[in-house]
C-alpha cells in the first residue's frame, strides 16, 4: 500500500512538471505576437506560480529567484529590482513589527481576556465580544499569523474555565478566533502583507497609494459586518439550541492578577498615537512610515521603551518582507514588458460584451475566494492576482484601484483545511488534547461561509463602498 502510495505521489509529481514544463514552452514560442521580453516573464511567472502552488519551496525563495532571473535577463533593470526593499510601506511594516512586539510582551492579551469574559452569561455575547475584540487586533499586530499568536492565549485561558461544562463553546471560539482573524484583517492596511503589496504595486503602476486612513474607511466595515456574520454563522453550526441558551459563569477569581503594568501602559499609548497619527495623515502631512519608525523607536528607547530594540528587530518577519518586496518587482516586470496586458487582452476575450464589467467583477471575487485553495500564502495570491486585475480592469470598463481592493478582501477567505492559514494552523489541535475543530467540521463551515462571503463582497462593492468614494466603474 505504501509504494503504492509513494508511486502516486511521484507520477503526480511529474505530471504536475511536465504541465509546467509544457505552459512555458508555450508562452515561449506560440505568442509570436508578444516580445521576447514579453515571452521570457510570462515563462518565469507561470514558474513562479507553479513552484508557489506544488513546490515545497519556501515561497520567498521563489519570489527572490524568480525576480532575480528576469534582473539578470535585463527584462527587469537592477534599480526596479531593489526599489522596492526601500519603499515607505517596506518602512511602515518595519516600524509596525516593533511597536506589536512591544503590545504582545507587555500581557496585554491576558487582561483583555479577563475584561471582556467576566460577568457574561451568555455564550453569544462572549463570542461576538471576542470577535469585536480581535476586529481591533488589526489595528495592533501586523500580519495574521502574528495576530493568533497574539489572541491564542486568550482562548488558552477560557479553556480551563469553560471545558468542564461547555467544551462545545471552546470548539466554536477554536473556529470563531481564528476566522475572525483572517477575515478581520482588511480592516487595517497593516493586517496583512498582502495590502501593502497590493498598495505597492497599485503605486507603481502610477494608479495611486489607497493609504491607511483610506483603507481602513473601506476595509473596517467590512471587517466587522464579516467577522460577526461569520462568528454567528460558526457558533449556529457548532452548537444546539440549548447550549446556545446554556448560562456561562465566569468570574475574575478564575483569571490570575491581571493587574496592569507600566510597559503595558506604556505600549498602549505608543500604539494610540501611532494609530491615530496614520488615520489623520490628511491633517499632518506626516507620512505613515515615518510615523511608524518613530513610535518604534520611541517604544524601543532606552529610557521610556517596554521592548529592547534588538530583540524587537528578530521578531520582524523578514522572509515575509523580502517576499512583497520580490512580488513587487515581479510586477513591475509583469507591466513593464508588455506581460501583464498580454494577459489581460486574452482573459477580457472570454468576459467581452456588454455584460463584461459585471463577469469581471463576478469572476475576481470567486476566483480571489477560490485561489487558497491553490495558493496557500495570502501575499502570493495578491501578487499573482493583483497585476492581472489592475491590467484588465480598466477595459472592462472597472475602476483598477477598486477591483485591486475587492481581490484583497476576497482573498482573505481561506478556511478549508487547517493548513490554508497560518491561523487556523495555530489554533488547531490535530490529537484533541485541548478542544479543536476537525477538519470535517471545518470544510463544513467553509462551504456555508464561502457564499455569504462572496454575497457580502458583492454587497459592499457595488453599495457600500461606492457610497463611501471608491467608485467601482469608471
Amino acid at each position: 500500500m505504501t509504494t503504492l502510495a509513494t508511486q502516486n505521489r511521484r507520477l503526480r509529481g511529474h505530471v504536475e512538471k511536465l504541465v509546467a514544463l509544457i505552459a512555458i514552452a508555450a508562452v515561449l514560442y506560440f505568442p509570436t505576437s508578444l516580445s521576447i521580453e514579453a515571452r521570457l516573464t510570462l515563462a518565469v511567472f507561470i514558474g513562479a506560480i507553479f513552484l508557489w502552488v506544488f513546490s515545497t519551496i519556501p515561497d520567498t525563495y521563489v519570489a527572490l529567484a524568480a525576480a532575480s532571473l528576469l534582473a539578470v535577463l535585463g527584462i527587469l533593470s537592477a534599480e526596479d529590482f531593489f526599489e522596492p526593499l526601500g519603499h515607505d510601506t517596506t518602512w511602515l511594516l518595519i516600524g509596525a513589527f516593533i511597536i506589536a512586539t512591544a503590545v504582545t510582551s507587555s500581557g496585554l492579551a491576558l487582561r483583555v481576556t479577563s475584561w471582556l469574559s467576566v460577568g457574561i452569561t451568555s455564550p453569544r455575547t462572549l463570542v461576538h465580544l471576542v470577535s469585536l475584540a480581535l476586529v481591533c487586533t488589526a489595528f495592533m499586530v501586523p500580519a495574521t499569523s502574528g495576530r493568533a499568536a497574539l489572541v491564542l492565549p486568550v482562548f488558552l485561558a477560557l479553556v480551563p474555565i469553560l471545558e468542564s461544562q461547555h467544551r462545545w463553546l471552546l470548539v466554536t471560539l477554536s473556529i470563531a478566533m481564528p476566522s475572525v482573524v483572517l477575515l478581520s484583517a482588511v480592516a487595517s492596511f497593516i493586517g496583512a502583507g498582502a495590502h501593502l503589496i497590493t498598495d505597492q504595486i497599485l503605486s507603481e503602476q502610477d494608479l495611486g497609494s489607497i493609504g491607511f486612513s483610506a483603507w481602513m474607511l473601506y476595509g473596517l466595515p467590512f471587517a466587522v459586518v464579516s467577522s460577526h456574520v461569520s462568528a454567528e454563522v460558526i457558533l449556529l453550526l457548532t452548537s444546539t439550541k440549548g447550549q446556545r441558551q446554556q448560562r456561562l459563569q465566569i468570574g475574575a477569581q478564575d483569571f490570575p492578577d491581571t493587574t496592569s503594568n507600566l510597559g503595558e501602559k506604556r505600549s498602549l499609548a505608543v500604539l494610540f498615537i501611532a494609530v491615530a497619527l496614520w488615520f489623520t495623515e490628511s491633517i499632518h502631512s506626516i507620512p505613515p512610515a515615518l510615523v511608524a519608525v518613530v513610535c518604534a523607536l520611541l517604544i524601543a528607547s532606552p529610557s521610556f521603551g517596554a521592548v529592547d530594540l534588538n530583540q524587537a528587530i528578530k521578531k520582524i518577519p523578514w522572509s515575509l518582507l523580502l517576499f512583497m518586496t520580490a512580488t513587487v518587482a515581479l510586477s513591475e516586470a509583469l507591466s513593464e514588458s508588455g506581460a501583464a496586458e498580454a494577459m489581460a487582452s486574452g482573459v477580457f476575450s472570454l468576459v467581452g460584451g456588454s455584460n463584461a464589467a459585471w463577469m469581471f467583477i463576478a469572476i475576481v471575487i470567486a476566483l480571489s475566494t477560490a485561489a487558497h485553495l491553490f495558493i496557500q500564502s495570502r501575499s502570493a495570491r495578491s501578487a499573482v492576482l493583483i497585476p492581472i486585475v489592475i491590467a484588465l480592469a480598466p477595459a472592462c470598463g472597472v475602476n483598477p484601484v477598486a477591483a485591486a481592493f475587492l481581490s484583497t478582501a476576497a482573498a482573505g477567505f481561506c478556511h478549508t483545511l487547517p493548513s490554508s492559514a497560518k491561523p487556523l494552523t495555530i489554533f488547531y489541535c490535530e490529537d484533541q488534547s485541548r478542544p479543536s475543530f476537525t477538519n470535517a467540521q471545518l470544510m463544513r463551515i467553509s462551504a456555508t461561509l464561502a457564499p455569504i462571503h462572496m454575497i457580502l463582497l458583492a454587497i459592499f462593492s457595488t453599495v457600500i463602498w461606492p457610497a463611501l468614494g471608491l467608485h467601482l466603474f469608471q
